[in-house]
């Protein structure tokens, strides 16, 4: 269970009381998700029903097993999914205690009532930056706050970041969720700085000097940045980019903020300026490749990308290159990329490059030549005389394979933390806190997997730099192999493939021989230390040795039997950085040395409060950064980014004007006179007395629609519907279509079965296209309307290229499509919108002086099987209507309320008979009815 430290407690005094409602923003890496569980505790009981909403199902997870442990096990953290069934749900609900819920489970119960709102105690909603004025959380704060006033609502956040973007931001926030408190500890708040510098952590700092290749490159890849930046800044004179700079593109954020500020004009916006934004995505990930990616995974990326930047899919060469590649920069970046890996002879350029075979005799040799010169003790790729060429490379060929700086210097701290627990050994008894359990944190799970295959096949007495090379090889020898698979490949007309990760991936037919000789030589191959590599679930495999008697062990064989037997000294955890399951992991393993192989900003306050809530233990942090590099750019910018948006959010939270929340329940006087019109009889007649609804299909909740017509004053009634997503009145069915919806169903074929039963159901059928907010309300870029336009009367006379009609050609289609649904039926209507705001406004029009839908019936609409059809039909009448093209299971009782027999229907003229139908199965009923048997007899004749 985790310490609560004393500003943990401080916060829990000030939120804990049921009957305030409050926002919480907390720094990152602090222990939010100990504050959650040690509320949700306090909240447990029977008599409460406390929901937890915005839960990821890991956050559910590690959230209901820490429950478990803090003692809250019967019955603890239930969570409802879609699995849950309606029944089980409302049992649940009536048991009260701790549930967590999706926000769309939770409004559709809270609109069917088979929640009781007015008994819900409260509500903790986690991420609440993610809270906007279309979002589930904003709805359910609404349908909440109408039926319970007393409960109480928390909200919580760790990222301030995503709180600073826009005009009042926290406002916004804070009114969607109908709070007026805020609490905001950032760093450093002085509760929190106070707890936090009792006990510091030893943290030793490695600032590892990048090689020179690597330095060029780097500064090439930064080069072509700036370049591309000023070039989209110059391309886009009338938009505001000042937020587009260097630093801000070293975050993933850095193309959240591109899209935001050109999707309004996405529409208008030439080829150029969509492969600029698409350039500087590359970039920054050609930043972290080159830290992370070992030397030929990232050369093969960079092949990978002339290939994909040259040629197009269809074989023809593309004509919207991407300009950095044509700058002196990026050829620094290609050769000194290329120079790392290897070296070629002049005599050997023109040679084409040879597929080398993973699995032929060559490889076999290899093996044993490997084998044989261990079995004499001297390990191949090693050793001061001069090493035997390989017989796998090619000629002319000589490799260099820089190794990363950091791997020699991680092996360094490795032998370095094994002398110190030797010197601590004897100063150490059995009930001194922690273990020597080295804990290697990284950024992601394939610097993991690279860290992991070092340190299972490093060489210990090699000199530094090689320490790495048998490693190295393997992967230059898998290289060569994806090189000549890509000139076949080319030879033939095909794409470019990515390098595969290991010879597995590469070749799936390698004989058992080999797979046992490959593990004789891992046996062989045992490092000095046993690494094993955790994922966020738990070990995935353990890879060396801690001394060369220690036999190195894999998944293959019982991990467990081995894994219980070694002890903690021995054993070198390799995890990638999580989110609040670290804290749990530091508690559980209690590591007296870490390794941060990349810095990680949230991670040091974690070791923080790691170090204070357990006393007397000391933690060594060895923190390695390359020097002058984009990692270190990236680490301070991100401190001063948090370090702005908390004083933003204080500052702004100084001079915020708090909303007054009104009742939204309409007086019985104003609702009278609303169903009041003064075009039928003079006003002296009503309308109608009930109030305005909307039956709305289950799987709509979704999006924002249903939300948004909530909020315009509509009664939203959730119910599963087989034709139409929203029944606005008993003749108005409305399917509605976001423009990646619409093309998936015209390429599916499903919009003409969907248009084909509103048709058939209903009066006034409607296909709604609806846009996004702050997006372009167009179909098809201007360029490709111009290049649409443009008279062939002169035919160019350069060749056209196919993959230049693409981009219009998909535009084009939906418009053709679009216009054979409108001929196909002609009582289909289409409404374009532009966004939810604007569909909740036309649905209210569409709406005014109309009778309001009936929910039972339009469930009925359309569904197979209904209970109360069926009595006094004629059941071999209703059989011989299935049997006619054109009437299937899901319209025959519409046809059957429209025709009193089936003698009637075969009196009705085609018109009216696709009246009832629809336009094709009417014609083909009518035509089968009245030309069947003469179509047969002349077949036959």
């Amino acid at each position: 269970m985790a310490t609560l430290l004393p500003f943990h407690k401080n916060i829990l005094e000030k939120i804990h009381d049921p009957a305030t409602s409050e926002l919480v923003l907390l720094a990152r890496g602090l222990g939010l998700r100990r504050i959650v569980c040690k509320l949700l505790q306090i909240y447990d009981s029977p008599q409460n029903l406390v929901l937890l909403v915005n839960a990821t199902p890991e956050e559910e997870a590690a959230i209901g097993e820490e429950l478990g442990i803090m003692g809250c096990r019967h019955p603890g953290l239930r969570i409802v999914g879609f699995e849950t069934g309606r029944k089980d749900r409302q049992d649940l609900y009536k048991k009260g205690g701790l549930v967590s819920i999706t926000s769309q489970i939770f409004t559709v119960d809270m609109l069917t009532s088979d929640i009781p709102t007015h008994l819900i105690t409260g509500i903790l909603v986690l991420h609440a930056e993610r809270v906007t004025p279309t979002s589930a959380e904003a709805f359910i704060v609404r349908l909440y706050r109408e039926k319970n006033k007393n409960g109480f609502l928390k909200a919580f956040s760790d990222q301030p970041e995503h709180i600073t973007s826009g005009l009042s931001p926290l406002r916004t926030v804070m009114k969607e969720l109908q709070l007026r408190t805020v609490h905001i500890y950032p760093r450093f708040h002085a509760d929190i700085k106070e707890s936090l510098d009792r006990k510091t952590p030893d943290i030793v700092e490695l600032h590892q000097e990048m090689t020179e290749a690597m330095s060029e490159i780097h500064n090439a890849i930064v080069q072509c940045m700036s370049t591309t930046l000023s070039e989209l800044k110059r391309a886009n004179t009338m938009y505001d980019l000042d937020d587009l700079t260097i630093d801000n593109a070293y975050f993933r954020s850095f193309d959240m903020i591109v899209r935001r500020i050109l999707d309004p004009v996405w529409h208008k916006v030439g080829p150029r300026t969509k492969q600029l934004v698409s350039d500087l995505a590359t970039l920054r990930r050609l930043l972290t490749y080159l830290l992370t990616y070992d030397a030929l995974a990232f050369h093969a990326y960079l092949e990978t990308l002339i290939a994909s930047n040259t040629t197009s899919d269809s074989g023809n060469t593309r004509q919207n290159q991407s300009p950095w590649m044509l700058t002196d920069a990026a050829n620094i970046i290609f050769q000194y990329a290329k120079r790392r890996c290897y070296v070629m002879s002049s005599a050997s350029k023109a040679a084409p490059p040879k597929t080398i075979d993973l699995t032929g005799e060559d490889y076999e040799w290899a093996i044993l030549e490997e084998m044989e010169a261990e079995e004499r003790g001297r390990p191949s790729g090693s050793g001061n005389g001069k090493e035997k060429r390989k017989r796998w490379l090619p000629q002319g060929m000589e490799p260099v394979l820089e190794e990363l700086p950091k791997w020699f210097l991680l092996a360094d701290v490795l032998q370095e933390i094994e002398e110190e627990m030797i010197r601590r050994e004897p100063m150490l008894s059995s009930l001194s806190p922690g273990t020597n359990t080295v804990l290697v944190m990284a950024s992601s799970l394939h610097t993991c997997t690279l860290i992991k295959d070092f340190l299972a096949t490093m060489d210990a007495d090699a000199p530094r730099g090689s320490q790495g090379r048998r490693m190295m090889e393997d992967k230059l020898r898998l290289y060569l192999w994806w090189k000549g698979k890509l000139s076949e490949r080319k030879a033939e007309g095909k794409g470019p493939i990515a390098l595969p990760k290991g010879k597995d991936n590469a070749q799936d037919e390698i004989s058992e021989a080999l797979k046992r000789k490959d593990r004789e030589k891992q046996d062989r191959a045992a490092s000095r230390r046993r690494s094993c590599s955790l994922s966020s679930q738990g070990v995935d495999a353990a890879e060396a040795a801690l001394t060369q008697d220690l036999q190195l062990f894999t998944m293959d064989d019982d991990f467990d039997t081995h894994y219980g037997l070694l002890a903690p000294e021995q054993t070198v955890l390799v995890r990638p950085y999580s989110d609040d399951s670290d804290d749990q992991v530091l508690q559980e393993i209690k590591p007296r040395f870490i390794v941060m192989y990349e810095p990680n900003l949230e991670f040091i306050r974690r070791i923080e409060v790691y170090r204070n809530s357990n006393p007397g233990l000391g933690v060594r942090v060895y923190f390695m950064m390359y020097k002058l590099s984009c990692e270190e750019g990236k680490y301070l910018t991100g401190l001063r980014r948090e370090k702005e948006s908390f004083e933003r959010l204080i500052k702004e939270r100084g001079s915020m004007l708090m909303p007054i929340y009104e009742d939204r329940t309409t007086p019985a006087g104003e609702a009278l006179i609303k169903t009041i019109s003064t075009r039928i009889a003079g006003g002296r007649k009503e309308v109608s007395s009930e109030p305005a609804r909307v039956v709305v299909d289950m799987r709509e909740f979704r999006s924002s629609l249903p939300s948004l017509l909530h909020a315009s004053g509509l009664l939203v009634l959730p119910l599963t519907l087989t034709v139409g997503d929203y029944i606005l009145t008993p003749d108005i069915c409305v399917e509605r279509k976001s423009i990646p919806d619409l093309i998936s169903s015209f390429n599916s074929g499903r919009l003409y079965t969907q248009c084909e039963l509103m048709s058939a159901h209903y009066k006034q059928p409607i296909l709604l296209i609806e846009f996004e907010e702050h997006k372009s309300f167009s179909l098809e870029a201007v360029a490709d309307v111009k290049s649409f336009v443009k008279s062939n009367k002169y035919p160019s006379k350069k060749k056209a290229d196919p993959r230049s009609d693409t981009a219009s050609s998909a535009a084009q289609s939906i418009q053709s499509k679009l216009v054979l649904l409108t001929l196909t039926f002609p009582r289909v209507r289409i409404i374009w919108s532009s966004s939810p705001y604007a569909t909740a406004e036309i649905f209210n029009d569409l709406k005014t002086l109309s009778a309001e839908p009936d929910p039972a019936k339009a469930v009925l609409v359309g569904a197979e099987e209904d209970p109360d059809a069926g009595a006094g039909v004629n059941a071999a009448a209703e059989e011989l209507l299935r049997s006619l093209p054109g009437i299937t299971a899901k319209n025959v009782k519409h046809v059957m309320s429209r025709v009193r027999s089936v003698r009637e229907l075969c009196e009705l003229d085609m018109k009216d008979v696709q009246e009832i139908l629809g336009v094709e199965p009417g014609k083909a009923c009518w035509e089968f009815i009245h030309r069947g048997e003469t179509r047969r007899g002349l077949s036959a004749s």
